[in-house]
Order: structure tokens, then sequence, then C-alpha cells
């Protein structure tokens, strides 16, 4: 559970980056795990995730590669996404005891050219009537600038949602939120980023030789509704912690 400082700490920046949630040697397994579950989901069809929005900054081809719902493919992320390390501290920022599952995606960015994020809020992919919504970013293996790592702007969850761009997926507009505006969020393996779906994020491209690999999970309280009926997810509704109070 987080201390008070840490809680807020949230409330005020929208986020916070828990160090050593899991060990290096946990880290590790869910790692060769991820990437083994990248190469059987490949054979079943395309595994690209980048946005077309991702070429206006890098004017090159770059690759994302992506799963969803990972708890049906790995009995190791079943048991990852319900563990209390994650579900706890997103039960603390949200205020509420029942967390439940939206969606999870695992993120693979390839070493050398691995596709950045444009900033952006969450909120317009699935808005929700009391924006209850966080996600958890748990690392893998360790995200330095060099890897594409996370970006924030501390406090921007206080502005509510703003209006966004869209080009296959949601963006905010370059010139007036560019990449280098935000705070970095290097992580090691096994650190985990909690933060707001109205909190502006995003991430730069991985220059680095190797891969970067995190797991991302969506989880709202299931007494908040979405305000729009998209975003479907075969796991969705899945009570993460706690019980389903929702109507």
């Amino acid at each position: 559970m987080l201390n008070s400082d840490q809680k807020q700490f949230f409330q005020e920046n929208g986020y916070i980056l828990l160090k050593g949630v899991f060990s290096k040697e946990e880290a590790k397994a869910f790692r060769d795990e991820a990437h083994a579950l990248i190469e059987r989901v490949s054979q079943r069809g395309s595994v690209e995730a980048t946005w077309d929005s991702a070429s206006k900054i890098t004017m090159t081809k770059t690759q994302l590669k992506h799963c969803h719902n990972v708890q049906f493919e790995s009995s190791l992320f079943s048991q990852l996404i319900v563990d209390a390390r994650i579900t706890d501290p997103a039960s603390d920022v949200m205020g509420t005891p029942n967390v439940q599952l939206h969606h999870n995606k695992l993120f693979i960015k390839p070493p050398a050219k691995g596709s950045p994020f444009p900033m952006h809020q969450d909120h317009p992919f699935f808005p929700h009537a009391n924006h209850s919504m966080i996600a958890a970013i748990i690392h893998f293996d360790d995200a330095p600038e060099e890897k594409g790592c996370v970006r924030v702007v501390p406090g921007s969850h206080k502005q509510g949602p703003i209006k966004h761009e869209e080009d296959r997926g949601f963006y905010l507009p370059f010139d007036q939120y560019p990449l280098e505006s935000s705070v970095l969020c290097e992580a090691e393996a096994g650190d985990v980023l909690l933060f707001s779906y109205l909190t502006i994020h995003g991430s730069g491209v991985n220059v680095s030789d190797e891969a970067r690999t995190t797991l991302l999970i969506q989880m709202r309280d299931p007494q908040d509704p979405p305000t729009v009926d998209r975003h479907q997810s075969r796991g969705q509704g899945m009570m993460l912690r706690g019980v389903n109070l929702g109507s």
C-alpha cells in the first residue's frame, strides 16, 4: 500500500513511479515470457501496433509489437494482473477497494527503431463518467531515455479532458505538446508507473540496442460507467481486487 506522501504526490501530479515493486529475477521471467508470447502470437497474425501519427515524429518507419489480453495467453500473466503489488497501489490512488480490469496490452519496442507515442491522454479512447481510470505500466527491463521511456506532464490531469487530433489513435497537436516539454519517467526492471488516464503522456523512439518491454494494465472503479461504448475487450470487467458493486 502507498504511504500518505505517495498518495499526495499522485493527487498533485497525476502519476507516480514505484521503484522495485518486482525483483530483477521476477522481471526477467516476465520479460522472457513476454518475448516468447509475442513470438507465438505473431504466428497467428500481425502484432504491429505503431500509430500512423508516430511517423510525424520520426519521419521514418518504426516498429512496435503488441498483444492484448495477455491473461488468455499465459498463466504467468494471469497471476501478474491480480498481484496485490499492483492492485493495492491502484486501489490507493483510485480511492476505492474495488479494482476492475478494462484491458491490458503487452508492448515490445524493438531496438534501434522502436516506435514512439505522441503526447496524449488515454481519456478519448475510453471516456468514463467519473474519471477513475488509471494505468499501471510494469517494466520488464530497464527503460532509460534512449529506449523510449514514458514521459509525462505533471499535473496535467487537473485540466480534465482535452480535445485531441485523431489518426488511428488520438494525439495532441505536436506544436503545443512536443515530447521534449514533458518529464522523463526513466525506470528500471521491476518498477511500476501509475498514472491517471487524464495525465498527458507519451514516449520517444527506442534508439538503443535492446528492446524495451512493458505490460500496461488499464483499471477502473466498477461503479464508474463508460460514457462512450467503445474499446471493448475480451477480458473487460474482470475483478482484479475486491468485488463488483457496479450496476
